[in-house]
């Protein structure tokens, strides 16, 4: 009898583990695990970003536009994007609009050579990439900066011909994971 009541003592004690083990998987994360899991997100995404930017073989999928005089606007980020694979380069804006423009989607698709590919790493760890795109619709230096701990990044479009500056704003992707929709090229 004693032995009995022993073993079933021990097994209600590992029922009540099994429980108790369920309910730690099912928890909530706190705030301190959270900040630390986004800063991982974040460190794995901004070393992909680097990756991609060494081999040549990115997309800046912007989200905000901001114009030569400081006027932003949000637009969508698979129809507004800077592209380089291999030695071409592609610079699409495209406006939420009603009226088609040049590339049918309201704005603007160029697409080029790029020459002096300059990518350099800074103290803080912020990555500046800077190249001469030449095509038929443009000509242009385009300074790109990745900050450091994400795949954050800002593009400085600065025409050759006139004062027209362009800044992007938004994340670098490669390019396998990149999803943008190229409208028609001048």
């Amino acid at each position: 009898m004693k032995s009995l009541t022993i073993m079933m003592t021990l097994f209600l004690l590992m029922l009540a583990g099994g429980a108790i083990a369920q309910e730690d998987e099912g928890r909530k994360l706190t705030r301190k695990e959270k900040k630390a899991l986004q800063e991982r997100i974040d460190s794995l995404q901004f070393a992909e970003a680097e990756q991609a930017l060494n081999e040549r073989a990115f997309t800046l999928e912007a989200d905000r536009v901001v114009f030569k005089y400081g006027q932003m606007a949000y637009v969508t980020s698979n129809t507004n994007f800077v592209s380089v694979c291999d030695d071409q380069a592609v610079v699409q804006v495209a406006f939420n609009i009603p009226i088609s423009g040049l590339n049918g989607l309201g704005g603007v698709t160029v697409e080029g050579t790029f020459s002096k590919y300059d990518l350099k790493k800074d103290k803080k760890g912020n990555i500046s990439l800077s190249m001469n795109v030449v095509g038929v619709g443009i000509s242009a230096r385009v300074e790109i900066t990745l900050f450091e701990g994400s795949n954050e990044a800002t593009v400085n479009i600065m025409p050759d011909f006139h004062s027209n500056r362009l800044t992007l704003k938004g994340i670098i992707l490669p390019l396998d994971k990149s999803n943008v929709f190229k409208g028609r090229s001048l």
